[in-house]
């Protein structure tokens, strides 16, 4: 459908099911309450063929504060700023924030480099907990 899985999440005692979606291959191109729609109702038809028991279904755009879930988040959002948390404390910090300058692939691991205040930091994909962007808000001009 040109939709990318951003993320999902279910409420059991609530009986929701939640789905983030994104354009595919558009960064700069927002997901509409058209496309909310269409997604939805195509899960509508697959989780009856599934028998998959829910109540309620929302689909909507993953937010300004996008979860960075996969390297090729980091890679696709390269020159954004991003706040990231650890799993574990990393040079004696566990959260993070800076602009998204690389990702490298190699033999030894993934890793994201990121360029904090006190330079560029150097984190494999695998220390990463929980990474999101931080959203660009002009106040000025209301966006």
């Amino acid at each position: 459908m040109g939709f990318e899985l951003v993320d999902w999440e279910i409420q059991p005692r609530a009986r929701l099911v939640r789905v983030f979606i994104d354009k595919r291959g558009h960064p700069n191109e927002g997901v509409t309450v058209e496309d909310c729609a269409r997604v939805s109702n195509h899960l509508t038809h697959l989780f009856t063929v599934e028998n998959v028991d829910y109540d309620r279904l929302e689909v909507s755009s993953p937010g300004l504060d996008r979860p960075l879930k996969k390297l090729d988040d980091f890679a696709r959002f390269a020159g954004e700023e991003a706040q990231l948390h650890l799993h574990e404390l990393t040079d004696g910090a566990r959260r993070l924030k800076g602009r998204i300058k690389e990702v490298r692939r190699g033999p030894e691991g993934d890793e994201v480099v990121l360029e904090t205040d006190k330079g560029a930091r150097t984190i494999p994909i695998g220390a990463i907990d929980k990474a999101r962007l931080v959203p660009k808000i002009d106040w000025r001009k209301g966006k």
